[in-house]
């Protein structure tokens, strides 16, 4: 498949919607059920300690603050949306995005998740999937649902692109 600068452009737009419907979507948990968000500090705290050669740490709460680690946290994240959703082009069929369809959408948020599990949650100390969570089940859920979420804003950005694209051709 080869990828062109509108499906480059289309990614990026598909990428910012997609992070901001989950960031949507854990302000609500927030404000409505008092279910609190994963700290984005946090991630730009472990990202300003691996130029030291800390890339594992027992708490990330516990590690050492960095200079302007919240902005590099929310910088990250959205960057992490966006190269998930630039991959995501890639990996679909041509002409997904001038036609999307909710299901690849829908799997592929889900598939995400692999990367906190796997990655974030085991660098943070939180261990493999939350396992030294208190409640590592309800953690998973969580973080499977944010991930799904991020699935529907990807469709739901897509939307919003081949709109775009139909207009503009």
């Amino acid at each position: 498949m080869s990828i062109e600068a509108d499906d480059i452009l289309g990614a990026i737009a598909m990428g910012i919607g997609a992070t901001l419907v989950m960031d949507l979507w854990n302000l609500f948990l927030k404000r409505t059920f008092s279910i609190p968000s994963l700290n984005y500090c946090w991630l730009g705290r472990w990202l300003r300690h691996m130029p030291g050669g800390t890339f594992r740490h027992a708490s990330i709460a516990a590690a050492p603050q960095k200079p302007f680690e919240c902005t590099v946290g929310w910088m990250a994240h959205y960057a992490l949306g966006v190269g998930f959703a630039l991959v995501f082009v890639v990996l679909t069929s041509d002409g997904w995005l001038a036609r999307p369809t909710v299901l690849p959408a829908l799997l592929y948020g889900m598939g995400t998740v692999v990367f906190s599990f796997f990655i974030m949650q085991p660098a943070f100390g939180l261990g493999i999937a939350a396992s030294r969570t208190p409640k590592p089940m309800q953690a998973r859920l969580k973080s499977l649902v944010t991930h799904t979420v991020f699935g529907v804003g990807l469709y739901v950005g897509a939307l919003g692109v081949s709109y775009v694209l139909r207009v503009h051709t």
